[in-house]
């Protein structure tokens, strides 16, 4: 069995499969977001400049900290640092730029929208892209797979010796779940427990629960099916994950804080229904939500 091809020519161009599927992951995540911004009457119009940015900062970021990850190769073969269509792009350093660039741009185009409110709309946008991603990027580039197995679901990929892990699928497989469990998530905050809607309880909750999943997710796939045992690289993806899996803990602290405190207030600017107490929203969510929830 052969590799799946890494990309194509069209005449004398060169079109690389893992550049296409990432702009499709991009793409998606901008109409997405779009359509979740315009589901809670709030204008998208402002989307398109700060995406821009968000790219941009994403790719750099990402670039950079695989290249500080994989210092010596790199220093050995300068040419390289900018090849990104060989694939080569960290996900933790994407989101290290991407975020805050994000967050800038959020402030200066759409003032009305507060960074945590704005931060738990785009949570499920990021998981459900990231699967597209996973599919579509990593499945399709030089080097996509894990380690090597003789197991029956294992695959061949470019530059790799041997069948491997088809990661990126178990990736997108893991990223869909989390989205489902945020979508949840989200279904049931918006709702008191008699069912009626429940609007201007403070942000947080999605995004802690999506830092810890996604900490959780990346740290066990670079510990058991990615990660070389003190490579630079893996120690710091899984160092990475563990510090987001703390970080989206003590947000999720914060927010119920916040969530008790607003509810004794009264529940300021929504409907009150007595002695609510903000729900544990991974244990009590239902069932995973569907793409094409907004």
């Amino acid at each position: 069995m052969k590799p799946i091809p890494v990309a194509f020519h069209i005449g004398p161009i060169e079109v690389h499969t893992y550049g296409i599927g990432l702009a499709i992951a991009f793409w998606f995540g901008y109409v997405y977001f779009c359509r979740r911004l315009r589901a809670r009457g709030l204008p998208s119009d402002w989307v398109a400049g700060m995406f821009i940015w968000v790219i941009v900062a994403a790719v750099v970021g990402a670039r950079i900290m695989h290249v500080l990850a994989n210092l010596s190769f790199y220093e050995a073969s300068p040419g390289q640092v900018f090849a990104i269509w060989h694939g080569g792009l960290s996900s933790f350093g994407g989101i290290l730029l991407a975020v805050p660039t994000g967050i800038w741009q959020t402030r200066r185009r759409c003032p009305g929208l507060t960074m945590l409110q704005a931060l738990d709309l785009v949570a499920p946008v990021l998981m459900a892209a990231w699967a597209i991603g996973r599919l579509l990027g990593p499945q399709l580039m030089v080097a996509g797979g894990g380690h090597p197995t003789h197991q029956w679901f294992g695959m061949y990929y470019a530059g790799q010796v041997g069948k491997r892990l088809p990661v990126p699928i178990f990736q997108a497989m893991e990223d869909t779940a989390v989205y489902g469990v945020l979508i949840a998530t989200e279904r049931r905050l918006r709702r008191w427990p008699d069912g009626t809607a429940r609007t201007g309880f403070p942000a947080g909750t999605v995004l802690g629960v999506g830092m810890v999943l996604w900490g959780v997710e990346r740290f066990f796939d670079e510990h058991l099916w990615l990660g070389e045992d003190g490579h630079l690289g893996s120690v710091l993806v899984q160092a990475a994950g563990i510090g987001l899996v703390v970080l989206g803990l003590a947000l999720l602290v914060v927010t119920r804080r916040r969530w008790l405190a607003w509810l004794g207030a009264g529940a300021p600017g929504g409907h009150t229904s007595g002695g609510d107490v903000p729900p544990d929203p991974v244990a009590s969510a239902p069932g995973a939500g569907e793409l094409t929830a907004g």
